[in-house]
């Protein structure tokens, strides 16, 4: 099908009947906006895979050291291979990638060589579902054996489904089994994720509880024959990740809690790391949408700022900052700065600080009507003590205040 243009827009691709972009023969597939891990640090596992031969639990693609190390970097430190490798480095320096403490990756790690579930809980946005992936790149290659916790979420989810035209033409047959993303990961002794498990209902959840403890699922459907229970390969364990404010919605039984390890994901301790994160993936999102990020230093250290006062409740002053209902998380910053940054670009004109306030109201105001009110609150007190002792950025952004209303 041939697709005409207005004078001056580019040529589209052509489109298939359903709309999609046509495949032409073995030409290149479309690019995608985010790889996984296992593709966006594919050299990076595969050098560590190389570069340290030390021991490996059964069915690890890396040690337990070189997973720590692809988490949370070499440390400015360039690692050499023992020997020359076809396609590979012959040196390289493994960048940090989770900011957080080495000690909470390296428990993860243990517990995760120890064949236990790890259920990474936190607030929203303090990168559980990055740690997830990433663990589960390092481990056993993929982080695509994941299962999406919703309140609509079924026991097939975690254990095996049914392609029903063969088992209405068959009756129930092996092939006629459609196994889960768990079920697959038992298999083949990977790692399974499952995102937001308490957003699963209770029922739901204790499916697990049966795979975690006894390793196994039974086809009650395939009983007397050898395909009846799948038995976990050595290998197989579970990532579960969790939100501290979703505590509640759906409570782990006490019998699912003791099947797995509990970790905290706390929010970025240190200013300048959490700064230097927002910049990198703020960065990248805006390469991402066709243009070069174009905000300077100092609008996002007044982002960083901003989002850390009213987070913690306390400015780096010491001033006292009434906290809003939503959480000022720091995936949250990095969305905020992303925005500025295509603004910037798209849609030059004027100073981009002077966006900063509407977008900032865009996070607060979500749930609680008095999060304005307590953003109105903030800009009367630190915001503008900031303005009175000289600051000609903070004073800018005091006279920006009608922008929150």
């Amino acid at each position: 099908m041939t697709v005409t243009t207005q004078p001056g827009l580019p040529d589209l691709p052509e489109q298939s009947a359903a709309g999609r972009p046509a495949r032409r023969g073995s030409a290149t597939p479309p690019a995608r906006q985010v790889l996984p891990a296992e593709e966006r640090y594919a050299t990076e596992l595969a050098f560590l895979a190389a570069q340290d031969t030390g021991p490996r639990p059964p069915g690890w693609a890396l040690t337990p050291r070189a997973v720590v190390t692809f988490v949370c970097g070499s440390g400015g430190e360039e690692l050499a291979l023992p020997r020359r490798r076809a396609g590979l480095p012959a040196k390289l320096t493994i960048a940090p990638k989770f900011v957080g403490e080495r000690s909470l990756v390296e428990r993860c790690v243990v517990t995760l060589a120890g064949e236990r579930g790890l259920l990474l809980v936190g607030d929203p946005g303090t990168a559980k579902s990055m740690l997830s992936e990433l663990l589960s790149a390092a481990v056993c290659g993929t982080s695509a054996l994941t299962v999406q916790g919703t309140a609509g979420t079924n026991e097939d989810a975690f254990r095996y489904g049914w392609n029903y035209a063969q088992l209405l033409a068959q009756g129930p047959t092996p092939d006629a089994l459609v196994d889960s993303p768990v079920l697959t990961a038992m298999r083949t002794g990977r790692v399974a994720r499952i995102e937001e498990i308490t957003r699963c209902l209770p029922e739901v959840q204790d499916a697990l509880v049966s795979i975690l403890s006894e390793r196994r699922v039974t086809v009650p459907e395939l009983t007397a024959t050898e395909d009846a229970v799948v038995s976990a390969a050595p290998g197989f364990t579970v990532i579960a990740t969790a939100n501290l404010r979703d505590r509640g919605v759906s409570e782990m039984s006490a019998a699912l809690k003791r099947r797995f390890n509990f970790e905290t994901v706390q929010p970025i301790a240190d200013a300048d790391a959490e700064a230097a994160l927002i910049r990198r993936q703020a960065v990248a999102a805006v390469e991402r949408a066709g243009a070069g990020f174009g905000v300077d230093d100092a609008v996002l250290d007044a982002l960083v700022t901003v989002f850390r006062d009213l987070r913690t409740g306390r400015s780096a002053e010491g001033w006292d900052v009434e906290r809003p209902g939503t959480v000022m998380s720091t995936a949250e910053a990095v969305q905020v700065a992303a925005s500025l940054g295509v603004a910037a670009a798209y849609l030059p004109g004027g100073d981009v600080l002077d966006l900063l306030p509407g977008h900032l109201l865009g996070v607060v105001r979500k749930d609680d009507p008095a999060d304005h009110e307590r953003m109105l609150g903030y800009w009367d007190g630190p915001v503008r003590r900031r303005a009175e002792d000289g600051s000609a950025m903070w004073r800018r952004l005091w006279d920006l205040r009608g922008n929150l209303r």
